[in-house]
């Protein structure tokens, strides 16, 4: 797979342990997200790193008619007590535990999704562990060539827009998995991949 990095992302892999940078905005009064633009410093060369260590695979989870059709991107996932010597890099141990530190949650698992190209995308839904999670936070962190994830009330309505890529931090806590539903469109212009590095917990 061809990638061009950015000018600027192929350094040491580093991140803002302070949050220097994070923009809180609150959707409703029990929903809200956390920005963070650029918060990883040497984003390409971490894509690089786990393109060559995960396996991806393409899930059949699409319902159409009578038959399930491929999702169209690739997916990974990695649990802590599947990998008791930890996470994939040692880096993402260390972001796990700054955002740990950070939101008071127990992150345990790490779901990895690659967006190929513009045709890649994820439908509008709300992640499925608010299910058995009363008030989950999901971090995504994203590297690689920039992509719209929008964020709506769900069932419709207005929504809003953000370009996450080259080490972006984006965070959605309070009811947002329960109240508001998110996607990744497909584009038509020609675009590079994109990897969304995804920390949730099973439990508050």
């Amino acid at each position: 797979m061809f990638f061009q990095g950015s000018l600027f992302g192929s350094c040491r892999p580093d991140v803002d342990a302070d949050f220097l940078d994070a923009r809180r905005l609150d959707l409703d009064d029990r929903s809200w997200i956390e920005h963070t633009p650029g918060w990883l410093r040497g984003a390409d060369t971490l894509f690089d790193e786990l393109l060559d260590c995960l396996e991806f695979r393409q899930r059949d989870g699409i319902k159409m008619y009578d038959s399930l059709v491929a999702e169209p991107r690739l997916t990974a996932t990695w649990h802590a007590d599947d990998h008791p010597t930890g996470g994939p890099t040692p880096l993402l141990d260390d972001i796990g535990h700054l955002l740990i530190v950070r939101h008071h949650r127990p992150f345990d698992s790490i779901g990895f999704n690659l967006y190929r190209d513009g045709a890649d995308s994820v439908a509008w839904h709300g992640d499925r562990h608010h299910r058995y999670v009363t008030d989950p936070v999901v971090a995504i962190l994203s590297v690689g060539q920039r992509r719209a994830l929008k964020i709506r009330p769900k069932g419709g309505g207005q929504s809003l827009s953000w370009d996450l890529g080259h080490g972006d931090l984006f965070v959605m806590g309070g009811s947002c998995q329960h109240d508001w539903e998110h996607c990744v469109p497909k584009v038509r212009r020609h675009v590079g991949p994109r990897l969304s590095i995804t920390y949730r917990h099973d439990t508050r």
